[in-house]
């Protein structure tokens, strides 16, 4: 069905329900913290070292899911999340120490669930249809943490408060949980490692989560990819609204903020459809390739693109939907991202996926940091041909790395013939 495994679709299914609920708290958590007595600077904090701990937690996830099963280490970090939230609730929210230590422990719990789903994953699709199943995979992330987990809460925020509507969030990450524990299968038994891996071996096994990133050079210019795709995801919602509805940074006041919370709602709705599109291309016709260009080469001409179309056309909402149409297009054409680490390191499925969650959570802090360091320097307009610069260097990097794909490269990663790669494409 369109590259989705059958077997796992009600894991992607528990994703998504599960991921809604822990999207809940995205658009309002800062607001009521500041309501609840914190400054602005407390309230930051809060989500700084919660983003600390998630960066950890998922770089550990990929291998602590070959040691101890990808479904149990799932339902382990959907229950973990329950009762996390639950404290910082009641207990954390007594005060500011309480809710950072509370509500940054509850950032171990979601990578747990939603990066050993990309265990499983690797675990159980053929390694020629795995971007097709990422495809899948970043389509129900989407459809739960940006678009459910946002439409959701702005039902019941006017009608039962916030306080409430955060405690509601439980009834969906337990019915993902629940989702998991009974109806999703575990790994294949040929694949699953956790039940050969003896006490020494698990230990190794940890450790290599670290290690590979000096063993294999493939998989630390991966990394260095990884962190580059994203960093617009990630910093443009921190400088657009500054730069697209004040005079603050540089910019005017072309939009006001509802339109560009619209611009940038109309961007995440695209790419649930085009993670999938792009999931079935790159496994058809080639994943280096299409993240080279595609990838690189659209977020370079999306970010300008959002630089200075309302330099040139003024305040044209319908016009700034072409760059955010393109920024979607070329942010998704991604997706291969997550076959191909786990095919440069076969043998080491987990501590491969672990360096790839490793630069998804890298790229969570480098995108805004970068913009927050090169605002006050050079302006908006200067901080998106950095950007674009960095695409620009991604580019050239995807040039060194060489991911073996059954029917587009040889094993040793090197493209077929033209005839022979469209012949296993028939």
């Amino acid at each position: 069905m369109f590259g989705m495994p059958r077997r796992l679709l009600f894991g992607y299914l528990a994703l998504a329900v599960f991921m809604t609920g822990d999207g809940f708290e995205l658009t309002f958590l800062s607001r009521f913290l500041v309501e609840s007595g914190f400054t602005p600077t407390q309230a930051g904090l809060v989500f700084t070292v919660y983003g600390l701990v998630v960066a950890f937690s998922a770089w550990t996830t990929g291998v602590l899911a070959e040691v101890v099963g990808a479904r149990r280490l799932m339902v382990l970090g959907g229950v973990l999340w329950m009762v996390l939230h639950a404290l910082f609730l009641t207990v954390g929210l007594q005060s500011v120490i309480g809710t950072i230590l509370i509500y940054s422990l509850r950032g171990v719990a979601y990578p747990l669930f939603m990066y050993s789903f990309v265990v499983l994953i690797a675990q159980s699709v053929h390694p020629s249809r795995l971007a097709s199943a990422m495809g899948w995979f970043w389509a129900s992330f989407s459809l739960g943490i940006g678009v459910m987990g946002a439409y959701v809460p702005s039902l019941l925020v006017p009608v039962i408060g916030e306080y409430a509507t955060l405690w509601a969030s439980l009834i969906f990450v337990a019915a993902g949980t629940a989702m998991c524990a009974f109806l999703v299968p575990g790994a294949p038994p040929e694949a699953d490692r956790s039940r050969e891996l003896a006490r020494e071996g698990r230990t190794r096994e940890l450790l290599r989560g670290v290690t590979i990133l000096v063993e294999n050079r493939q998989i630390a210019l991966s990394v260095v990819i990884r962190v580059l795709c994203n960093l617009t995801l990630y910093a443009f919602p921190m400088m657009m609204p500054l730069y697209l509805t004040t005079d603050d940074v540089g910019g005017q006041a072309w939009f006001s903020l509802p339109e560009w919370m619209t611009l940038w709602a109309i961007t995440n709705a695209i790419t649930i459809a085009s993670n999938i599109m792009w999931g079935r291309l790159g496994d058809r016709y080639g994943w280096m390739r299409q993240m080279r260009w595609y990838g690189f080469g659209g977020m370079a001409i999306a970010t300008l693109a959002f630089a200075y179309f309302p330099v040139w056309f003024g305040a044209s909402f319908a016009l700034m939907i072409i760059p955010a149409v393109l920024f979607a297009l070329s942010v998704t054409a991604f997706v291969p991202m997550g076959a191909i680490f786990p095919a440069l390191a076969p043998e080491h499925r987990g501590a491969a996926i672990s360096a790839h969650n490793l630069a998804s959570g890298l790229t969570t802090f480098a995108g805004p940091g970068i913009a927050t360091a090169l605002l006050p320097v050079i302006g908006p307009i200067g901080v998106c041909w950095a950007f674009a610069g960095l695409m620009v260097l991604g580019t050239i990097t995807t040039f060194f790395i060489h991911p073996p794909q059954p029917g587009i490269t040889t094993e040793t990663g090197r493209m077929l013939p033209r005839r022979e790669r469209l012949a296993n494409a028939a």
